[in-house]
């Protein structure tokens, strides 16, 4: 897998302001239907997995798994995060293409 690239544009991302991280900052935005795109953590809790993959499928928002919680936190410059949501559609979907 590309690490680095899907890292760098989600970095990017947060620097355009274009992400939200966190569970419930994430549920609010995939509700709103700001969300394009959830990245969570391969180490998340069995019950924030279900409850953000159903979200996700409930209001028809892409998710993708990534490593651990470490690679998602550092990708955007911050402590570990298990959900992040991506607020912009070009960058919801390169990195859809760079996580596949």
């Amino acid at each position: 897998m590309k690490t680095n690239q899907w890292m760098s544009l989600l970095g990017l991302a947060y620097r355009a302001s274009k992400i939200i991280s966190g569970e419930e900052l994430s549920v609010k935005e995939i509700r709103s239907g700001k969300a394009k795109l959830v990245l969570l953590s391969r180490d998340a809790s069995i019950n924030t997995t279900k409850k953000i993959t159903d979200k996700c499928k409930s209001h028809e928002v892409p998710y993708k798994m990534v490593e651990n919680r470490d690679l998602l936190g550092q990708a955007i410059g911050k402590e570990a995060r298990v959900v992040v949501a991506v607020l912009d559609a070009g960058f919801a979907k390169k990195l859809v293409t760079l996580l596949d």
